[in-house]
Protein backbone atom coordinates (compact mmCIF):
# COMPACT_ATOMS: atom_id res chain seq x y z
CA UNK A 1 0.00 0.00 0.00
CA UNK A 2 1.48 3.68 -0.64
CA UNK A 3 0.17 6.89 0.02
CA UNK A 4 0.63 10.06 -2.32
CA UNK A 5 -0.84 12.44 -2.99
CA UNK A 6 -4.39 13.39 -4.28
CA UNK A 7 -4.82 14.20 -8.00
CA UNK A 8 -7.92 14.86 -9.93
CA UNK A 9 -7.91 11.68 -11.77
CA UNK A 10 -8.26 10.33 -8.60
CA UNK A 11 -11.75 11.03 -8.35
CA UNK A 12 -13.45 7.95 -9.45
CA UNK A 13 -11.71 5.87 -6.95
CA UNK A 14 -12.32 8.76 -3.88
CA UNK A 15 -16.20 8.99 -4.98
CA UNK A 16 -16.66 5.52 -4.86
CA UNK A 17 -15.03 4.84 -1.23
CA UNK A 18 -17.24 8.13 -0.13
CA UNK A 19 -20.74 6.67 -1.11
CA UNK A 20 -20.16 3.53 0.86
CA UNK A 21 -18.24 4.91 4.10
CA UNK A 22 -20.82 5.43 6.71
CA UNK A 23 -20.49 9.02 8.32
CA UNK A 24 -19.86 10.44 5.01
CA UNK A 25 -21.97 13.10 4.22
CA UNK A 26 -22.20 13.68 -0.16
CA UNK A 27 -24.03 16.39 -1.78
CA UNK A 28 -22.85 18.69 -5.29
CA UNK A 29 -19.89 20.10 -3.40
CA UNK A 30 -18.50 16.40 -4.32
CA UNK A 31 -19.16 16.67 -7.52
CA UNK A 32 -16.01 15.94 -9.80
CA UNK A 33 -15.83 19.21 -11.14
CA UNK A 34 -15.58 20.60 -7.34
CA UNK A 35 -13.59 18.45 -6.26
CA UNK A 36 -10.96 19.02 -9.15
CA UNK A 37 -11.19 22.58 -7.78
CA UNK A 38 -10.93 22.21 -4.51
CA UNK A 39 -7.81 20.21 -5.52
CA UNK A 40 -6.32 22.71 -7.54
CA UNK A 41 -7.14 25.44 -5.09
CA UNK A 42 -5.07 23.35 -2.46
CA UNK A 43 -2.24 21.59 -4.18
CA UNK A 44 -0.15 19.17 -2.27
CA UNK A 45 -2.24 19.01 0.09
CA UNK A 46 -5.00 15.97 0.17
CA UNK A 47 -3.85 12.00 -0.04
CA UNK A 48 -4.85 8.85 -1.60
CA UNK A 49 -4.10 5.76 0.02
CA UNK A 50 -3.72 2.97 -3.19
CA UNK A 51 -3.28 -0.87 -2.76
CA UNK A 52 -3.25 -2.51 -5.99
CA UNK A 53 -4.09 -0.12 -7.76
CA UNK A 54 -7.27 0.79 -5.64
CA UNK A 55 -7.91 3.95 -3.26
CA UNK A 56 -8.48 2.53 0.12
CA UNK A 57 -8.01 5.66 1.99
CA UNK A 58 -8.87 9.33 1.54
CA UNK A 59 -7.97 12.37 3.09
CA UNK A 60 -9.19 16.03 1.63
CA UNK A 61 -7.03 18.53 2.77
CA UNK A 62 -7.14 23.06 2.04
CA UNK A 63 -6.95 26.64 4.34
CA UNK A 64 -8.27 30.03 4.02
CA UNK A 65 -4.91 30.86 5.03
CA UNK A 66 -5.13 31.29 8.44
CA UNK A 67 -6.94 27.57 9.40
CA UNK A 68 -7.09 23.78 7.94
CA UNK A 69 -9.88 21.76 7.08
CA UNK A 70 -9.87 18.42 6.70
CA UNK A 71 -12.82 16.55 4.87
CA UNK A 72 -13.70 12.80 3.68
CA UNK A 73 -11.08 10.93 5.73
CA UNK A 74 -12.60 7.69 4.77
CA UNK A 75 -10.88 4.21 5.06
CA UNK A 76 -12.57 1.13 3.12
CA UNK A 77 -13.42 -0.99 6.04
CA UNK A 78 -11.08 -4.02 5.29
CA UNK A 79 -8.22 -1.90 5.73
CA UNK A 80 -9.18 -0.07 9.19
CA UNK A 81 -7.55 -0.49 12.00
CA UNK A 82 -3.87 -0.27 10.76
CA UNK A 83 -3.00 2.64 10.92
CA UNK A 84 -3.96 4.33 7.56
CA UNK A 85 -6.07 7.05 8.51
CA UNK A 86 -3.99 8.79 10.66
CA UNK A 87 -1.01 8.11 8.55
CA UNK A 88 -3.45 10.39 6.35
CA UNK A 89 -4.47 12.37 8.56
CA UNK A 90 -0.12 12.85 9.69
CA UNK A 91 0.51 13.92 5.95
CA UNK A 92 -1.94 16.77 5.43
CA UNK A 93 -1.29 18.02 8.76
CA UNK A 94 2.86 17.70 8.22
CA UNK A 95 1.86 19.87 4.67
CA UNK A 96 0.01 22.45 6.32
CA UNK A 97 2.64 23.39 8.92
CA UNK A 98 4.81 23.67 5.93
CA UNK A 99 2.38 26.58 5.10
CA UNK A 100 2.67 27.87 8.33
CA UNK A 101 -1.12 26.69 9.13
CA UNK A 102 -1.32 25.96 12.87
CA UNK A 103 -4.41 25.39 13.38
CA UNK A 104 -7.11 22.84 11.85
CA UNK A 105 -10.70 22.28 12.18
CA UNK A 106 -12.98 19.41 11.10
CA UNK A 107 -16.74 18.27 10.53
CA UNK A 108 -18.30 15.38 12.27
CA UNK A 109 -21.69 14.06 11.98
CA UNK A 110 -23.38 14.41 15.60
CA UNK A 111 -24.79 10.72 14.63
CA UNK A 112 -21.04 9.32 13.17
CA UNK A 113 -20.53 7.50 16.54
CA UNK A 114 -17.06 5.94 14.72
CA UNK A 115 -15.91 9.24 13.15
CA UNK A 116 -16.18 10.20 16.78
CA UNK A 117 -14.32 7.30 18.62
CA UNK A 118 -11.90 7.75 15.55
CA UNK A 119 -11.21 11.59 16.06
CA UNK A 120 -11.27 11.53 20.09
CA UNK A 121 -9.22 8.07 19.94
CA UNK A 122 -6.30 10.68 17.63
CA UNK A 123 -6.37 13.05 20.35
CA UNK A 124 -8.56 15.56 18.97
CA UNK A 125 -10.03 18.03 21.20
CA UNK A 126 -14.21 17.97 20.62
CA UNK A 127 -15.90 21.10 20.91
CA UNK A 128 -18.59 22.16 22.36
CA UNK A 129 -18.36 26.32 22.96
CA UNK A 130 -19.40 26.74 18.68
CA UNK A 131 -22.17 26.07 16.55
CA UNK A 132 -22.10 25.79 12.79
CA UNK A 133 -24.53 27.65 10.60
CA UNK A 134 -24.89 26.97 7.06
CA UNK A 135 -26.30 28.79 3.96
CA UNK A 136 -26.78 28.36 0.06
CA UNK A 137 -26.22 31.48 -1.56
Amino acid sequence: MVIREMNADDYAGAYELWSRTEGIGLSEADSEDRIRSFLARNPGLSFVAVDDGRIVGTVLCGHDGRRGYLYHVAVSEPYRNRGIGKRLVAFALQRLRDEQIDKCHLFVMCDNDLGVAFWSGAGWTRRGDILIFSNTP
